[in-house]
């Protein structure tokens, strides 16, 4: 079968040569009963691929199944994938066959492999090695001939360096590498794919094709597209449902692409946001600390301005102590009092020495004498495992409510907990 025929019949578009290539290495894998990995951005297609490998390969008339490994909580993984017995965990009302028992003699496709835990990992590397595997809650070894194909749109090889995925699995998983392109790579492919979108739409919506002009068809070409291909068919369906007229110019294309609403959003950080969205919550903890850090830098130069020119406080008559050192109770606290309408500056008292590299000057006893400012941590880790400990103490150790008042999932919650080693609390 030639290339274009399989383009034909799994409903392929495009020509561009990354395209092509991968398409090729899928078609001459298929073959074999080899291991294969699909690495690509999320929304490039990357099940399409699983789909083509197992259609021309000798498992064809056997079942196929797909399994996000993403979205199956971690306390399950191992049952969904391996079946359980009668009674081996709560729920467990009677035995069940996994995956990979009832997809015996043909294909699984695991997409998302990045996401899978450590201890369901090991088991997984078992079957890729012997093809044995154990239900959960028993003890007896059973065999099983799957064809597994994996697809991810992490580096694994990093994960592997963080301890985040076993680097045995990695090299066994990855005997035949298939590289789906991001669309911004096949610029040459978005029209044509733009086209055969809002054809269907229109068929589907019984409305008239959508045509771009010039200026809008360069402005399509040359957009990012974060969502790959996915994100493209979005933009083509909500063009053909909204759009009023049946010819779109570069302004009115403009309306329908995200990054485009997005800019008119306030900018938080430089260098945070990432098409409108923060690129993930470690990075929103270090935007917290490091305007904390800022500001409790430059109240600190503020105030020992003042206790070193006394001039300098008159200014500063009508604002109280509490609005100056809230929250500050390691540097120097001076109290301003009205005498006879005039401000009077009472001597500063320390609640503690301070003490740190940056040599800086403080008043005690009337005398002018050199401190050390604390730097505090910026570890986002330490940050974050303190927010962590926070929220559980917080909420007395019930984890859904701190993972929502953290504002993170329950299942990236535990997954962290086992990070830093927390109990709970």
């Amino acid at each position: 079968m030639d290339l274009q025929s399989i383009k034909n019949r799994f409903g392929i578009i495009g020509n561009s040569t990354e395209l092509n290539h991968a398409l090729n290495t899928a078609v001459q894998v298929s073959a074999t009963d080899l291991t294969v990995l699909i690495v690509g951005e999320s929304g490039v297609g990357k099940e399409i691929f699983s789909q083509i490998i197992h259609a021309l390969s000798i498992r064809k008339h056997n079942n196929f199944i797909a399994v996000n490994c993403g979205a199956i909580p971690e306390g399950t993984i191992d049952s969904e994938l391996f079946g359980h017995e009668k009674g081996s965990f709560t729920g467990a009302v009677e035995s069940r066959k996994g995956y990979f028992e009832t997809v015996n003699g043909g294909t699984i496709f695991l997409d998302e492999i990045g996401e899978m835990p450590i201890g369901t990992q090991a088991r997984l590397l078992r079957v890729l090695e012997t093809g044995e595997f154990i239900r959960v809650g028993s003890s007896k070894v059973q065999k099983t001939d799957v064809r597994v194909i994996a697809a991810t749109n992490k580096e694994l090889l990093e994960y592997t360096s963080k301890g985040k995925f076993r680097e045995d699995l990695y090299y066994r998983l990855n005997t035949v590498p298939i590289r789906v392109p991001a669309l911004r790579n096949r610029k040459e492919d978005i029209l044509l794919l733009f086209r055969k979108f809002v054809v269907d739409f229109a068929e589907k919506y019984k409305t008239v094709p959508i045509q771009l002009d010039e200026d809008a068809k360069n402005i399509l070409t040359n957009y990012n597209f974060p969502g790959n291909v996915r994100e493209l068919k979005n933009i083509a369906e909500q063009i053909s449902v909204l759009s009023k007229t049946s010819f779109i110019n570069s302004s009115q294309l403009n309306t329908f692409l995200p990054e485009n609403k997005l800019n008119n959003m306030p900018v938080l950080a430089n260098g945070f946001v990432s098409n409108g969205e923060f690129a993930n919550e470690r990075e929103i903890l270090y935007k917290l600390f490091f305007d904390m850090k800022k500001d409790v830098t430059e109240l600190k130069k503020m105030f020992l301005e003042i206790l070193q020119n006394p001039s300098l406080a008159s200014t500063a008559a009508n604002i109280t102590k509490e609005s100056i050192l809230t929250d500050f109770s390691n540097t120097p606290t001076t109290e301003v009092k009205q005498v006879n309408q005039q401000p009077q500056i009472v001597q500063p008292t320390f609640v503690q020495p301070i003490h740190s590299t940056n040599n800086q000057a403080v008043i005690i006893n009337d005398e002018i004498q050199q401190h050390e400012v604390v730097e505090e941590s910026l570890n986002i880790m330490d940050k974050e495992k303190e927010l962590i400990i926070k929220a559980l103490k917080k909420h007395k150790s019930r984890r859904k409510d701190a993972s929502a008042d953290l504002g993170i999932s329950e299942r990236t919650l535990y997954r962290k907990l086992k990070e830093y080693d927390i109990e709970d609390l």
